[in-house]
């Protein structure tokens, strides 16, 4: 079985967060919804909310998609942790700053790795020849 870096399981393990946070988001139970306009958000805001959620899930579950992927999670995140700050809900920042992090960790190491290509690795391939 091969074993997997934590560099390719960081955004797989954020993929999943960010599916259970969109699924929690787009269902709000009364709760969720509650506190969007507790927050002064518009009633429909966390279908905005979920859907950014999914969509960064989806970019990071691909290779090719991580870095936009990484970002656009941290952004939500960074969004979520600005929110209750402003709110003085200080507890509730903790999670979505950890989040944030380990997003712009895991959109730096995507950057940082070089994209796979048949036409590089063939180069490549050549080269040692």
């Amino acid at each position: 079985m091969p074993s997997m870096s934590w560099g390719q399981a960081l955004p797989l393990a954020l993929a999943a967060f960010f599916v259970v946070g969109s699924l929690s988001n787009i269902f709000a139970p009364g709760s969720i919804g509650e506190e969007y306009l507790k927050w002064g958000y518009p009633h429909w805001f966390h279908f905005v909310t979920g859907s950014l959620e999914l969509t960064a899930a989806v970019l990071l579950f691909r290779t090719r998609s991580r870095l936009p992927g990484a970002a656009l999670g941290g952004t939500v995140m960074v969004a979520a942790f600005v929110t209750v700050v402003f709110h003085g809900e200080y507890a509730h920042a903790v999670p979505p700053l950890v989040v944030a992090t380990l997003s712009f960790v895991a959109g730096w190491i995507s950057w940082r790795r070089p994209m796979a290509s048949p036409v590089i690795d063939q180069f490549q391939r050549r080269q040692r020849l």
